[in-house]
């Protein structure tokens, strides 16, 4: 540690850091636009000037840009002094010339960087006079608004979009005081991670298009701290609500997960929330349907569990552990079933035993950015968990800061470490079927069938120990590669092993695992990681739960083992083919769903109870590192309209085994469902140890969910009542539904609605909650870890069976995703759905020459699950023959497709 003066006190500060970043993360502002934490810096806005002395009895010293300048011992700056204020005022004012000042009514208002920075120089009178300098906007997509006239030239858009996220179609265009930032001609944004510019750019120039739709200012929002549910990573975002409805999504700084920054499918996938497009109300299906109070629903439903016997729940990977906690408890641990596939129960399972006994280290997100040389098998990142993707492109990086460091530059130093990154660049190979978007930074590409890619990977763990069977058949070509990479991961000082259950394949998932512990075992001095991806928000903890397969449900039903069936929040459509669907929900009447979207499933029910979504309740999900992590309830949607009858899953469930026990109810709250499991699974028992219940306080204070300026609550429902009603009162969490209550930065503080501090109303105000900028928040991070730190043990090899499948007459269907189409719940999503391209059958150009196709306009047509499919077909050069793909978890291709055979299939003949 250095000590540095700051105007006449000391203080200390990391010698790695510029000044800029140290004084932040004492707590001593200074005026910034161009330097964000993620991207270093450049010095290009001037604006960050402080006077810095050579030593005491230096009276003059001399301005400098703290953020270029590196803390050194015995420093000493001022940054109040007369001649850094006047600096940085003309300054702000000569970045502000061209700016239009339409802060009334521009949609960064009360969330903008740029006011934060005027304000904060006391700059309040424009004195240019002249003709300001216009652009034309551009349309960038149906995400993110374009408004170039507010634009102050800090780059910081370009430099997140092409240097750290590797986006190729946004760039800065002309020169001097006509500067451009924006695509070479309209259209959308092709990264994955587009909508982090919003966050980013410290002005209005890339705003949130869906938030303009009904758009409000930040202190008129209602906040929660929220998970997103879309994949297995887990990434922290603050839900703002306002009026009952989703308004807008943003990141939550997690130090350890998603930092900064989240995938697009996460900020904008939330409109399904929508009441409007929902079910509100409990029905009874019969000729008509009937609407039900809360008491006669329950009513029914205990008639339902009296006329049947043998009832099978159904709970869901997308659903909280508390709601399907609840489902195992109503039917019994023999009539649960989890709801997935068998060959993704395997899967899960698989990933679920790794986690809990063997000794391979399971990193973070924010870690994987850290490894040297990464393996990926079998798993499309780019499209499955786009956030791991761009961990794996900044760990590509790596290399460029660690030989900076070697020459003594700091990793702030963004401009000489673009420089270097232009020539070395750390090691990534990737095994799959097909093409895929991280094929650009990686080594080597295999693609191959599963089960080649099985084959491969056993010669690579036997390159790496000897004792582990040998591979024949390999060409000389396969069998240096195979070398390469096994010298790769074990010279290298980190290596990752990526794999997940996309594929449906439990094989390659212990090949995988075992090429982790065949590193571990031969080369004691190297470390190496291993991350396991599933492909819903909660797959970890519904199998935790346990239960049984989908198809072993079908079964009981078929041989009659079971009379009736209850869904809670699962579409069976999504999982098993249609035709079986259609025989099992023929009788509706020994049909209950409880569900938050109008699923085919749901239509189908006799009796179904309408749930709330993620975003009206609070509940524990389980991530990919076997991470638990809390989200809370943004708004109460019965206080807007009390005619409506939504619940939580696990109040529905509860409510219906209390009244056929004859019980009272002992679940008035998350909490107790939460002591409950925990005491049941001890894998679960840390949740309640460490995670904060409903009596929570600090100063003897709730959390607020609104900022400080909340206004307008009685406005709100002025039609109603004019007269402002009482605050719906949140007794399942430590939270307010209100500005009242706790809201700034604490150690005890884990869980924040929103980020806002006196004076930093725009994401910046995250520096504010951090123990130094960019690091660990001064509470540390929420959620965790349930295997982590339990005592594990090396283990020996999983006996893999490789399958020599040959090339027949018959296709094989393989699955192909994308990041927005393929996630069940945004296929509800109105806003999302102008991202979904176009199902297609994806095939090989041999495959296509052979059937006589010739371009994407054409067609191809075969049977499946008696179901006739047509599709249109994209070729590929490297998806090897008598394979199809097809979107599997798109509406109509359900998962248990993937290996199916398809024995004809031809071209579609108009």
């Amino acid at each position: 540690m250095a000590r540095i003066y700051v105007d006449g006190k000391m203080y200390y500060a990391s010698e790695s850091d510029n000044l800029l970043q140290a004084c932040l993360s004492i707590g001593i502002d200074i005026p910034y636009f161009c330097w964000h934490p993620l991207l270093g810096s450049v010095g290009v806005c001037r604006q960050c000037a402080v006077t810095q002395y050579s030593n005491k009895l230096d009276c003059s010293g001399r301005l400098v840009m703290s953020c270029m300048t590196p803390v050194t011992d015995g420093s000493i700056i001022s940054i109040m002094n007369n001649e850094s204020i006047a600096f940085r005022s003309a300054i702000v004012e000569l970045l502000l010339t061209n700016h239009p000042h339409d802060c009334p009514i521009c949609e960064e208002g009360g969330h903008c960087h740029l006011q934060d920075m005027t304000v904060m120089n006391k700059h309040n009178i424009r004195s240019y006079k002249f003709k300001k300098r216009t652009h034309k906007n551009q349309y960038l997509g149906p995400f993110i608004k374009h408004t170039m006239n507010r634009c102050i030239g800090c780059y910081r858009c370009v430099r997140y979009y092409k240097d750290y996220a590797d986006g190729a179609d946004l760039g800065v265009y002309g020169a001097n005081n006509n500067i451009y930032f924006g695509r070479p001609e309209d259209g959308v944004l092709e990264s994955e991670h587009s909508g982090n510019l919003i966050e980013i750019c410290p002005t209005g120039v890339f705003t949130d298009k869906t938030h303009s739709k009904k758009y409000n200012r930040k202190w008129d929002m209602q906040y929660a701290p929220s998970i997103c549910q879309n994949c297995s990573v887990g990434c922290n975002i603050s839900i703002g609500e306002r009026a009952g409805e989703i308004r807008r999504v943003e990141n939550r700084y997690h130090a350890d997960i998603n930092h900064y920054l989240i995938c697009d499918l996460g900020r904008f996938g939330y409109s399904h929330t929508d009441l409007k497009l929902r079910p509100k109300k409990p029905m009874l299906k019969k000729k008509h349907a009937v609407v039900l109070n809360f008491n006669t629903a329950i009513d029914l439903g205990v008639s339902f569990f009296k006329k049947y016997k043998n009832v099978i729940g159904v709970g869901s990977a997308r659903s909280s552990l508390e709601n399907n906690f609840s489902l195992k408890e109503l039917v019994g641990a023999e009539n649960f079933s989890h709801g997935l596939l068998e060959k993704e129960e395997q899967c899960i399972k698989l990933i679920l035993d790794v986690l809990k006994h063997d000794n391979i280290y399971i990193p973070s997100l924010k870690e994987i950015e850290s490894y040297d040389v990464i393996l990926v098998l079998g798993e499309d990142l780019t499209q499955t968990s786009a956030r791991v993707a761009l961990a794996i492109r900044q760990a590509m990086k790596k290399k460029a800061q660690d030989t900076a460091n070697l020459y003594g530059i700091e990793k702030w130093n963004a401009v000489s470490i673009s420089h270097i990154s232009e020539n070395v660049k750390n090691f990534l190979y990737v095994m799959h079927t097909h093409e895929n978007k991280l094929d650009d930074i990686s080594d080597w590409s295999y693609f191959a069938t599963i089960h080649d890619q099985i084959s491969l990977s056993c010669a690579i763990i036997h390159e790496l120990d000897k004792k582990y069977p040998k591979i024949y058949n390999l060409n000389d070509t396969l069998t240096s590669k195979v070398s390469l990479i096994a010298n790769k991961l074990i010279s290298a000082k980190k290596s990752l092993i990526i794999s997940g259950s996309h594929s449906f394949n439990a094989s390659i998932i212990q090949s995988a695992v075992n090429i982790a512990k065949a590193i571990k075992k031969n080369n004691i001095c190297a470390h190496v990681g291993l991350t396991l991806l599933t492909s819903s928000a909660n797959s970890l903890g519904v199998m935790l739960i346990g239960g049984m397969s989908i198809e072993n449900v079908l079964n009981k039903l078929n041989t009659q083992q079971a009379d009736a069936i209850i869904f809670m929040e699962y579409d069976l459509y999504r999982f098993i083919a249609k035709y079986d669907c259609d025989m099992i929900l023929k009788n509706k009447k020994n049909v209950i769903v409880l569900d938050h979207q109008y699923t085919k499933t749901y239509k189908y029910s006799n009796i179904s109870l309408p749930s709330v979504n993620f975003t009206e309740s609070s509940g524990t999900i389980i991530n990919f590192e076997g991470r638990a992590q809390r989200f809370f309830q943004s708004y109460d949607p019965l206080f807007y309209d009390d005619a409506n009858c939504l619940f939580d899953s696990w109040k529905w469930l509860h409510h219906l085994k209390s009244r056929i026990d004859n019980k009272e109810i002992s679940w008035k709250k998350l909490d107790d469902v939460i002591a409950a499991y925990s005491k049941k699974y001890l894998d679960l028992k840390e949740i309640v140890l460490n995670e904060p219940n409903s009596y929570f306080r600090i100063h003897d204070q709730k959390i607020a969910r609104s900022p400080i300026r909340f206004s307008g609550r009685t406005a709100l429902r002025s039609n109603i009542n004019i007269h402002e009603p009482r605050q719906s009162q949140d007794k399942n969490t430590m939270f307010s539904f209100s500005m009242e209550g706790y809201n700034q930065p604490n150690p005890l503080l884990r869980h924040i609605p929103f980020a806002w501090y006196p004076g930093w109303n725009s994401p910046q105000a995250w520096n504010k909650f951090q123990e130094k900028v960019g690091r660990d928040l001064i509470s540390g991070n929420s959620g965790t870890h349930i295997f982590k730190y339990r005592t594990k043990i090396d283990r020996s090899y999983f006996n893999i069976i490789i399958k020599n499948v040959k090339n027949t007459k018959c296709w094989r269907i393989i699955p192909y995703y994308n990041l927005f189409g393929n996630e069940e719940m945004t296929q509800y999503c109105t806003l999302v759905q102008q991202r979904v391209p176009l199902a297609y059958a994806l095939i090989s150009k041999l495959d296509a020459s052979e059937l006589n196709l010739n371009n994407r306009d054409e067609m191809i047509e075969f049977n499946c699950f008696n179901t006739s499919y047509r599709l249109n077909v994209h070729f590929s050069n490297k998806l090897r023959p008598k394979q199809i793909g097809l979107p599997i978890g798109r509406r109509g291709f359900p998962a248990v497709l993937v290996g199916k055979k398809i024995k004809y299939l031809r071209k579609y003949m108009r």
